[in-house]
């Protein structure tokens, strides 16, 4: 393969593979986290009208039930973490900052959220917006690293976050806060978990700098 191609080539290369199963593993802890806290979670909530960060900081007056927080903060946590290192790890291995800068800012966007919980403004608030941004333009950006068809539907993917996300005033009536938000989110879940799988078949990406 010549150094000039923007696809990955399997030869092997342990470092993409573990870049590789930190983002598959990511993406099954972020939505099993989720179901996890939603079914432990023992005030009134449904995926309609409840945020998902409400699993970790109810809105007022409620208090948060404890082992629901528990999951859902480490869940972003440590899913954040891998994100990132993956991210980096990924940078070392093929030199695309196009791609791997929104990748490092969508683990670190995963961080924040686990660190700052929904009652903690402006904080959350900001780390939310590198999740729901940074994970659309990574799963859009990734397509420098991934044969067709699979690279149109990892644009698709971001596509879709980001018209939830800018767009999201217009969902609302139809999907509620809850709905539009996983709407947005779930993609980019999916995304990061097919990548990774993407990239452990594949192991070595090109060199050629962005």
């Amino acid at each position: 393969m010549s150094a000039t191609s923007n696809n990955t080539e399997s030869n092997g290369n342990p470092v993409l593979t573990i870049s590789g199963m930190l983002l598959l593993l990511s993406g099954f802890i972020i939505f099993m986290g989720i179901i996890s806290g939603e079914v432990l979670y023992t005030l009134p909530f449904n995926t309609r009208n409840s945020y998902i960060s409400e699993l970790a900081a109810a809105l007022p007056p409620n208090v948060t039930p404890r082992l629901s927080a528990i999951i859902f903060n480490l869940t972003m946590i440590l899913s954040g973490t891998m994100i990132i290192v993956a991210g980096f790890l990924l940078q070392l291995n093929s030199g695309k900052l196009l791609v791997c800068i929104p990748i490092i800012l969508f683990g670190t966007g995963f961080l924040g959220v686990g660190i700052f919980p929904g009652n903690i403004a402006p904080w959350h608030g900001v780390f939310a917006l590198f999740v729901f941004l940074a994970g659309g333009m990574a799963a859009i950006t990734s397509y420098k690293l991934v044969k067709s068809p699979l690279k149109y539907i990892f644009i698709f993917f971001g596509i879709i976050a980001l018209t939830f996300l800018f767009l999201q005033k217009l969902f609302i009536p139809l999907l509620g806060v809850g709905g539009t938000e996983r709407w947005l989110l779930y993609p980019e879940v999916f995304w990061v978990f097919a990548f990774g799988a993407y990239l452990i078949g594949t192991t070595k990406v090109n060199q050629q700098k962005t």
